[in-house]
């Protein structure tokens, strides 16, 4: 069965966002481990650790996704910056593990006035003092981003680049996010787009290393570079090329999650609805 599933809150308590999910009729979830906006991050009881690990076993959702806070940037020349983004990862990884989450996202970060390169390189320098510093059941998967000023993995070549480079076994692959993929110029809406992408994973990292797709639909246009979320069938992509996606036989069994605006309690259940309808046709 195709995972399916969407970013859940874990306002109130991290159990709750397993209550959200299975109440959507989910089968995988993403979540923040904490408040992506900010570097203060609370312990949290085993109590309620333990009781998200039973939820999660007794409502059978898998894989569980954790999305790294949103401050995070290992590819900054900054030292403070880079410290503290290197610590956060670490917490992430660790917040993981104590729920029992499969994979930890990340975006390595972003370039200032440099060339992308050198920002990739001190991304892989970063990744490889988080690897030296411990060992963790879940696996980092590197996030492609949509070239906006200053983007260094906004290509499968440029986030390939990083991953074949990381010693230690961190990186278990990627996550693909259809918007970005789209505003950095992929094509998705197209069939000749979507096997160019395919093809560049499979030369580049193999789709073995493809762990997840955020599916997205995206409000700006293609190869603009803008970073914004729609529903399902309403952007650039559109209805056709959200089921191209999803059919496509190269992207057949991996784990779709949904990052589309949330304005009203009716948003999620619609674009989940209109996914399954497009894996039907």
């Amino acid at each position: 069965m195709r995972r399916l599933g969407v970013h859940t809150s874990i306002a109130g308590g991290i159990h709750l966002s397993l209550e959200r999910a299975h109440a959507l009729g989910c089968a995988t979830l993403q979540i923040f481990s904490h408040n992506p906006r900010v570097w203060a991050v609370r312990e949290r009881a085993e109590e309620e650790l333990s009781r998200f690990r039973r939820l999660r076993a007794e409502y059978g959702l898998s894989p569980v996704f954790v999305h790294t806070s949103y401050l995070v940037n290992l590819a900054t020349a900054s030292p403070d910056l880079k410290r503290r983004s290197i610590d956060m990862t670490i917490l992430e990884l660790d917040s993981a593990d104590a729920i029992g989450a499969d994979y930890v996202i990340i975006h390595t970060g972003s370039a200032s006035g440099e060339r992308p390169g050198i920002a990739r390189a001190r991304a892989v320098e970063s990744l490889g003092e988080i690897a030296s510093r411990g060992k963790w059941k879940a696996g980092l998967l590197l996030e492609n981003t949509a070239g906006e000023r200053g983007d260094i993995t906004s290509t499968i070549e440029d986030i390939a680049e990083i991953a074949r480079n990381v010693t230690g076994g961190l990186i278990a692959g990627i996550c693909l996010d259809t918007c970005h993929a789209f505003a950095a110029g992929y094509d998705l809406s197209s069939d000749e787009g979507i096997h160019q992408i395919a093809a560049e994973i499979e030369t580049h990292i193999s789709r073995q290393r493809l762990r997840l797709i955020h599916l997205n639909d995206s409000k700006g246009s293609l190869g603009s570079g803008i970073d914004r979320h729609e529903h399902i069938g309403r952007g650039r992509i559109g209805p056709d090329g959200m089921r191209r996606v999803i059919r496509h036989e190269f992207f057949s069994g991996i784990p779709l999650i949904l990052e589309t605006p949330k304005k009203t309690d009716e948003d999620d259940p619609r674009n989940l609805a209109l996914v399954r309808k497009l894996a039907a046709m």
